[in-house]
């Protein structure tokens, strides 16, 4: 019997995803899969220069900057970490950038880096369960928007200190859900060695 989440004809975008009352379960069973709960074997990659300027960046931005929503969040903190992120593996950042599948997949992704089909978004509300969610339906989109053939996908959500990654088997349609959070600064250099990791 169908859950009737989704209703034919009416369009749902990624950011609505966010606040439906329904479990992750429910909401990845209407696009036939699953989720797994359990860590991530990511690539990693040993940094080659301190992350001093980067890590005092963001606690400036800290120190300037009240985050109180969340656009303050991703300039002050997140932004400039994945630009640094960016730069050390030579990498282009698309910022808020638009994928249309379905009327139930559509909508844009705060970030994402196209070489490597990483996604990471901005926890609204600092909710990082429910974005979550949001992340892993952008996720199953972005299995149908790109031409890659890569087996896995890699995704994060963030409130710019801390963040958790996801990464989606294609073949099993399967989102993983890694269960350690990164905290930053006091995870900086570990979070910073993975997603270059993922993106070299």
């Amino acid at each position: 019997m169908s859950r009737q989440i989704l209703q034919p004809g009416v369009s749902c975008t990624f950011s609505q995803f966010f606040d439906l009352p329904f479990t992750i379960e429910d909401i990845l069973a209407e696009f036939d899969c699953t989720i797994d709960r359990s860590p991530i074997d990511f690539p990693r990659k040993a940094l080659d220069r301190p992350l001093d300027n980067l890590r005092h960046e963001l606690a400036r931005n800290r120190q300037r900057i009240e985050l109180v929503n969340e656009m303050a969040r991703r300039e002050a903190l997140i932004g400039p970490l994945l630009f640094e992120v960016a730069e050390i593996s030579n990498q282009r950042i698309n910022v808020e950038y638009s994928i249309v599948v379905s009327e139930h997949l559509r909508g844009t992704v705060d970030y994402y880096i196209a070489n490597q089909n990483l996604l990471v978004i901005e926890a609204k509300q600092a909710d990082l369960v429910r974005g979550f969610t949001q992340l892993s339906v952008e996720l199953i989109a972005l299995d149908q928007w790109t031409k890659s053939t890569s087996p896995i996908l890699y995704g994060a959500v963030s409130t710019g200190e801390d963040w958790r990654f996801a990464a989606f088997d294609r073949a099993n349609k399967v989102i993983i859900q890694d269960p350690q959070r990164f905290l930053v600064p006091e995870n900086l250099e570990t979070l910073v060695e993975i997603l270059v990791g993922i993106l070299c």
